[in-house]
């Protein structure tokens, strides 16, 4: 296996997020790919740095003017400074748009020019905090899934990447939950370009409703999501099992979600589910969304597993004998995420 990763990932360093009412320091944090990229380099994978590529790659499954606000936010935040008006430290939203709760629908452009109005069309949630070089991290994080998926095409029988920011909660035209582009669906995306049938697995803690909806309408890419009961737990509004995609794409996702408290028996259960998905769907080429913070000790998490599960999720992954795209997703108990993927990878190459 080789890995991905840019140091210029670590320059994403938000100062906050809102919870329960609360600003509260960022959970986010560059320590937690400091400790990933300490376990590759123990375990002897390769880290490399991904090449630079066109933004077409990450317009395959986002919006060009979503990516333009992306892109420019930060900069045209700091010249809203006039006198008696102090910007905040970040980019944040201070409204939203009413709009109904959409699968595989596309907006239209924020028809407002106004950066306040635009923050609050793009920006789904508080947690989502744009510095001053967070572009910069959110575009190398996505290079970093687009290279490991063009190894993964080059021959390579898997490839991880290890991205920071995260990207399974950002939609095709709105960043949510700590994510602003999805790493997962870009990685999906490169590898249409070689396989015809391609199954995104998510076993983060919290449902992957970005990925869902961009693909909800997609016949040939199948999602595939294990998280935490969403009725009191993020994101809310997706993640129920009733989901089974729209149009052509009727059949492609399955949601497995998860009792709060569940632990090893009950993932595995629906790891099995999920075995039997992927392979029904004749899958040609995987992308595994790889979480830790299903950990017991996590901060944010609702469930209970132990290192056991991320290793019997690496096992999943060599029984299926499918080329595969690992794509990092959460975790947040900096201590406990080296370890788990270390588990992972033993999983994965017995």
């Amino acid at each position: 296996m080789q890995a991905f990763f840019c140091p210029d990932q670590l320059q994403h360093t938000p100062q906050q997020f809102m919870r329960l009412g609360r600003l509260m320091p960022a959970t986010d944090l560059p320590s937690r790919a400091e400790s990933l990229q300490a376990t590759l380099h123990a375990a002897g994978v390769p880290v490399h740095s991904p090449p630079e590529i066109a933004r077409t790659a990450l317009e395959a499954v986002h919006a060009p003017h979503y990516l333009d606000y992306l892109e420019t936010a930060y900069e045209r935040w700091q010249n809203l400074r006039r006198p008696g008006v102090e910007p905040g430290i970040e980019v944040l939203p201070n409204l939203a748009p009413y709009a109904g709760v959409s699968l595989g629908l596309e907006r239209p452009p924020c028809p407002s020019p106004a950066l306040p109005a635009q923050t609050g069309y793009y920006l789904g949630d508080l947690s989502c905090p744009l510095g001053p070089h967070s572009w910069r991290s959110i575009l190398r994080s996505a290079h970093s899934a687009v290279a490991a998926a063009d190894a993964v095409i080059g021959g390579a029988r898997a490839a991880y990447a290890l991205c920071r920011p995260s990207g399974h909660h950002a939609h095709r035209d709105r960043a949510s939950g700590f994510c602003f582009v999805n790493n997962n669906a870009c990685a999906a995306a490169r590898l249409q370009q070689a396989f015809g049938r391609i199954a995104v697995l998510d076993v983060d803690a919290h449902h992957g409703d970005g990925t869902q909806n961009i693909f909800y309408s997609n016949p040939n890419v199948l999602t595939v999501s294990t998280h935490a009961d969403p009725a009191q737990y993020f994101p809310f509004y997706t993640g129920y099992a009733h989901e089974r995609g729209a149009g052509a794409g009727l059949g492609c996702n399955l949601n497995l979600p998860l009792v709060h408290g569940s632990g090893n028996a009950e993932f595995l259960q629906a790891l099995a589910a999920a075995h039997r998905a992927i392979t029904d769907f004749r899958t040609e080429a995987l992308v595994l969304a790889l979480g830790f913070d299903t950990y017991k000790d996590d901060p944010i998490s609702v469930l209970r597993l132990d290192f056991d599960a991320y290793r019997a999720t690496g096992q999943l992954l060599r029984t299926l004998g499918l080329p595969v795209v690992v794509v990092q997703e959460g975790g947040y108990l900096v201590e406990a995420i080296g370890p788990g993927l270390a588990a992972f990878l033993e999983g994965l190459h017995g």
